[in-house]
């Protein structure tokens, strides 16, 4: 069938469930761990597998939470507001002062570190984790040279605070990190020319607090099981980055709970993504099925389908953006060629051994066979304008349709 035409026949009750669902997602705003969006986006995504005839478990996480009260960068007259990084290391309400020291792209600084509040300017990317190599190293070197403390410049497409991923059982850093939005930075950069005097101030409520994974089942007796996962939480209200996969994972449950009948399904729901995995980590030591029951795993990460933008204007496109990416086991790779094809970011597969992220490591060295995941970073990745005009129902539609198509040969074949 060619891939133009298989694009196009997507049911019509796909797409207007899609749009259904993108709204209610949507409309729970800000999705942080544990936090009122994350919670209340569970519970109706546990009503709607039991509704489906799924026994749903929940599993209880503990995330890390901060609630900003004063988060700011002054440097004389000049204030901005800052994102802390999480683990938050508080400065009191006096904050941290030293001068200010710009540490470039390469993780080289311009003065003495000691005492000093280093100003690291990262390079243009769309950056996701703070444990990535160009954004944790520098810190941990200025922290290791003296510094008071560390803001980060998040050099990104949209001129605003990119929010990083951390690890959720401990602080990653010797002291407090903010991040600042490139389009305040430049009075900053101004002042650490000069080597003025700056002050860092984190202060608010922070703490861990209980946050839920949920495995939904349907067991139909079956030798082997078939998973689906997706993670739910993030920064921000996430309708680019989690609302595709959201979306996608409802349209699978409600189809596959009729129409794959060969396995047990299990549907799994992460929070806690936002800390380097939590969630999935915590699922897979204590609810999903075993490795050597699993017959197929397919994991729907960040930026399903996101909206495409043009970067000179700012325009959203109808188009979706062609960063994400489908990394799938090496046996399963002709079979994603063809169903995807012409599917833009997705139409060209990669083996998992070449590479993998985000939840879909963790699912890789638990030992599990055959796994398909998508993942990417859209260009609002992690940015408080992750709203609505990041994703189309059309788009998630076409694109469920294709994992639907997946996941239906990869039920009927042994992949291996």
């Amino acid at each position: 069938m060619p891939a133009t035409t298989a694009l196009a026949r997507v049911p019509e009750d796909l797409a207007a469930r899609v749009a259904g669902d993108l709204d209610r997602y949507i409309g729970f705003g800000s999705k942080q761990a544990g936090g009122v969006g994350d919670r209340a986006c569970g519970a109706w995504l546990t009503g709607e597998l039991e509704g489906l005839g799924f026994k749903v478990e929940q599993q209880p996480v503990s995330v890390p939470y901060f609630v900003p009260e004063r988060c700011e960068l002054s440097c004389g007259t000049t204030r901005a507001n800052v994102w802390p990084q999480p683990i938050v290391v508080p400065t009191g309400s006096q904050g941290a002062s030293g001068p200010l020291v710009r540490i470039d792209g390469t993780g080289r600084p311009a003065g003495s570190l000691a005492g000093a509040v280093a100003l690291l300017d990262l390079p243009f990317a769309r950056y996701s984790t703070a444990i990535a190599k160009p954004v944790r190293v520098p810190i941990e070197a200025a922290f290791a040279a003296g510094a008071v403390a560390v803001v980060v410049i998040t050099n990104g497409p949209t001129g605003k605070v990119i929010a990083l991923n951390a690890d959720g059982r401990k602080p990653m850093f010797a002291g407090p990190v903010a991040l600042l939005a490139p389009s305040d930075a430049g009075p900053f950069l101004a002042a650490a020319i000069r080597g003025d005097k700056a002050t860092l101030v984190l202060t608010g409520e922070g703490g861990r607090r209980p946050a839920d994974n949920f495995i939904g089942r349907l067991d139909r007796g079956r030798k082997s099981w078939v998973a689906v996962s997706t993670p739910r939480s993030g920064w921000y209200g996430c309708a680019g980055e989690r609302g595709g996969g959201v979306a996608a994972w409802l349209w699978l449950a409600r189809w596959a709970s009729k129409a794959v009948t060969g396995h047990n399904l299990a549907f799994i729901c992460n929070s806690g993504h936002e800390y380097e995995n939590l969630g999935a980590a915590e699922a897979l030591k204590a609810t999903a099925p075993r490795p050597e029951d699993t017959h197929f795993w397919l994991h729907l990460g960040a930026n399903v389908a996101a909206q495409d933008w043009h970067d000179l204007t700012g325009q959203v496109l109808p188009g979706i953006d062609t960063q994400r990416y489908l990394s799938v086991t090496p046996g399963l790779l002709p079979l994603a060629r063809a169903i995807f094809a012409g599917h833009v970011g997705l139409e060209a597969p990669y083996s998992s051994e070449t590479i993998s992220a985000g939840e879909q490591i963790e699912i890789l060295a638990a030992g599990y066979r055959n796994v398909a995941a998508v993942f990417g970073i859209h260009r609002h990745h992690h940015v408080v304008d992750d709203d609505r005009r990041c994703v189309s129902a059309a788009n998630v539609a076409k694109t469920a349709h294709g994992f639907q198509r997946l996941l239906e040969r990869a039920a009927a074949l042994d992949p291996r």
